[in-house]
């Protein structure tokens, strides 16, 4: 078995068997994906029910809806998320897709005090590794380490704000970290991520570049709060680094948006309050042997997850298909790879895994992005393929 292949089991939530799981696969019969929902180990598809998984967030009592809906098996979890990974893959049996389809893919920046300092240090350095060291100290100096309880808005983040003006330490990152606006920009198009067991990509140009486990929730169009998965929101430090008006293209790629693997609806044994708890843990693992292990405490996090999604979704924005957001993460590798003063930066072969006991494990490949599965199957093929199979009415 593959270092893929066996990071790849257990992949569940610790308590799958009380969970209410929902997700997508692909079945290459139907030439197209089903929303399927988890039962007993086995998943079960309810596209007849539920066409889309914007359909089933949109409904007024997801859990529910989704415990209620008919469905037919397609297979057991455990092998359909084995035969997922594209260079292994049986492309006549079942393989499972990312949890989302017709959501806006959103991401809040920013959020923790250890990912902001990182941001400010990559706009220092202009995108070079070997300058980050030096400028981190320098950064620390200037800000300290005491901007965890600092409450975003506040009169007294606007009197640190002034001071770093004076000192001329001010920073666009510091602006979102702290201002009374969040960053929320967009991840990816909707169709575009990938799910567990799939390749993530790193753009071959770029040699400073980090994983980021986050939490990911699923907002209906009332701007809701339905649901929750992982994610990893692969980044491209050194190409955001050299300028934020970059941000798309460092976040931005082909596989670059990793979400699952499967999204746990809130019922009354799971809600936000679960997730205001959440630890995420991540390990890399490289076929070089390099491991690193991080984790990302939600608790620390410096806007509440509900004030992020309504920064996301109110009366001046609107997501009519919903949306899904990455909340931001405070892990940010800096532990040496290969040189001293190099930092940490991702080998093609990598394997990482996003983890949190209600919400599974993620794990994904990371490769050249040209060197991952293409996405060709968007929203329009998405229609075709449901009108062909007499779904949509």
């Amino acid at each position: 078995m593959s270092l893929f292949h066996a990071a790849l089991q257990q992949s569940l939530p610790e308590d799958a068997a009380a969970a209410t799981l929902a997700g997508r696969v692909w079945r290459p019969e139907l030439a197209g994906p089903s929303v399927v929902a988890l039962r007993d180990g086995m998943l079960v598809d309810v596209s007849r029910a539920f066409p889309t998984m914007r359909d089933l967030c949109e409904a007024a009592d997801p859990a529910a809806a989704l415990a209620q809906a008919p469905g037919e098996p397609v297979g057991p979890f455990e092998a359909i998320l084995q035969n997922t990974p594209p260079d292994t893959r049986n492309p006549a049996q079942p393989w499972l897709l990312a949890p989302v389809d017709l959501q806006a893919l959103k991401a809040a920046g920013v959020t923790f005090v250890v990912s902001m300092i990182e941001r400010v240090i990559e706009e220092r350095a202009r995108g070079d590794i070997a300058a980050a060291g030096k400028i981190r100290a320098e950064v620390n100096r200037l800000v300290g380490d005491d901007l965890a309880n600092l409450k975003p808005g506040s009169p007294e983040a606007a009197h640190l704000k002034q001071v770093l003006i004076e000192h001329n330490a001010w920073s666009q990152y510091l602006e979102v970290g702290i201002g009374v606006d969040a960053e929320i920009f967009t991840k990816a198009q909707p169709m575009a991520s990938v799910g567990c067991g799939m390749d993530g990509g790193i753009h071959p140009a770029s040699s400073w570049n980090n994983p980021e486990p986050e939490v990911v929730l699923a907002v209906a169009s009332t701007g809701r709060i339905v649901g929750a998965t992982l994610g990893n929101d692969i980044n491209l430090r050194d190409v955001e680094g050299r300028s934020a008006l970059l941000l798309g293209k460092a976040k931005d790629n082909n596989g670059s948006c990793a979400i699952g693997p499967l999204l746990r609806l809130f019922d009354a044994g799971f809600g936000l309050d679960d997730i205001r708890r959440t630890t995420v843990a991540l390990r890399v693992e490289g076929e070089d042997g390099f491991v690193l292990e991080g984790a990302s405490s939600i608790g620390k996090i410096s806007r509440d997850p509900a004030d992020l999604v309504a920064q996301m979704v109110n009366a001046h924005h609107r997501y009519p298909d919903g949306a899904v957001l990455f909340l931001g993460t405070m892990f940010a590798p800096v532990e040496d790879r290969d040189a001293p003063g190099k930092g940490f930066t991702h080998k093609p072969g990598d394997i990482v895994t996003v983890a949190a006991p209600k919400l599974g494990r993620l794990v994904n490949r990371m490769r050249p992005t040209d060197a991952c599965q293409a996405w060709t199957f968007g929203v329009g093929a998405l229609m075709r393929n449901l009108a062909g199979r007499g779904l949509l009415g």
